[in-house]
């Protein structure tokens, strides 16, 4: 019998929880894949239309909160992305792959997938850091940092688990 408060017994099976984690972490990172070669593939454009929008005088006419997410910091955001897309691509997908291993480690109970996880969850956010600025979470990009936020917190409860 198993039981995570005997010292003398090692749990085979993760917790409910920590399982949970590792599932949604594993989803997030295949969907993380598929959004960076997606985003790679359709900056140029995005770009293009931005900056088109931008020149028009729909703009005008849009409402105030559409006037405040369209602006020439999005614009040399979206332009700083495009010039770094490969850069921002690899270093996105080292991630999800980091993600993915450390999750896969976890399942197993091994402590060292946590260091890979949380290296391949801190990655990207750093690249986009770096490649195109401190800005790129301001405002409701914000919001793009809730769920690494959570996870980190919850992956760290729920690291004692990782005995292996």
């Amino acid at each position: 019998m198993n039981d995570l408060n005997s010292p003398f017994e090692v749990p085979t099976k993760p917790s409910s929880v920590l399982n949970t984690l590792s599932i949604l972490t594993i989803i997030g990172s295949v969907i993380s894949v598929l959004q960076s070669v997606y985003t790679f593939f359709s900056i140029d454009k995005s770009y293009g239309e931005m900056k088109k929008l931008m020149d028009s005088d729909g703009l005008k006419d849009a409402p105030g909160f559409v006037q405040n997410l369209v602006n020439k910091d999005t614009l040399l955001q979206l332009e700083s992305a495009m010039h770094n897309k490969i850069p921002i691509l690899i270093l996105s997908v080292f991630g999800a792959i980091l993600c993915l291993s450390g999750a896969i480690e976890m399942r197993k109970l091994k402590a060292h997938g946590y260091t890979f996880w949380l290296c391949g969850e801190i990655l990207p956010i750093l690249s986009t850091i770096i490649f195109v600025g401190v800005n790129a979470f301001a405002g409701i990009s914000l919001l793009g940092l809730f769920f690494p936020v959570l996870f980190i917190v919850l992956y760290s409860v729920y690291r004692k688990e990782l005995v292996r």
